[in-house]
């Protein structure tokens, strides 16, 4: 009995110590993320499973290029991943399937050169949106597939929930996203 007794006690202790660790690991730092559906397609496809660094945007702004995990705007109960496209104080045009940008740094706009696109696709769509602060565009990179800013307008920054920081599954394409790619 004495045994049966030291061994839950010590149960109890390893399973304490493991939430005490995981928990705040989870709610403040990583988190994991089942890439669903064909929007990030070919760059993230359905099933990939991702690890999402919930920390970077706590210390610096997102960048535009960043791959995204965020609340979907019209449901908190959904997440989705998308790239940052248009930057806060920025005007995003989509217009003859090419997206440009108009902001301090170039007041005419410049044409986004976009490498991570599967064929340099062009991008459907005709909008035309100016970013407030805290706002950010965002479109998939399967831009024909997508369900993005074009059709629900900008990302609230409080709606973001980290970036992609690793690809685990499936195994022969793990990765690790360290920079921009812009």
């Amino acid at each position: 009995m004495k045994n049966l007794k030291g061994y839950i006690l010590e149960l109890v202790e390893v399973i304490t110590i493991a939430l005490l660790i995981v928990i705040p690991i989870r709610m403040y730092l990583i988190t994991p993320f089942f890439v669903r559906g064909q929007s990030m397609e070919p760059n993230f496809e359905d099933g990939d499973y991702l690890i999402i660094d919930k920390l970077s945007f706590r210390i610096a702004q997102p960048k535009r290029g960043d791959i995204i995990v965020f609340k979907a705007p019209l449901d908190a109960k959904s997440f989705y991943i998308k790239r940052i496209i248009g930057m806060p104080g920025e005007t995003v045009k989509v217009t003859d399937g090419q997206v440009s940008i108009v902001n301090n740094d170039h007041p005419e706009g410049w044409n986004l050169s976009e490498k991570y696109l599967d064929n340099h696709k062009n991008t459907p769509g005709n909008i035309q949106i100016k970013l407030n602060v805290g706002e950010y565009f965002v479109m998939g990179d399967n831009r024909e597939a997508s369900y993005d800013s074009r059709e629900w307008g900008s990302l609230r920054a409080d709606k973001i929930v980290g970036k992609v920081w690793l690809r685990l599954a499936p195994v022969t394409k793990a990765k690790a996203f360290f920079a921009t790619e812009y």
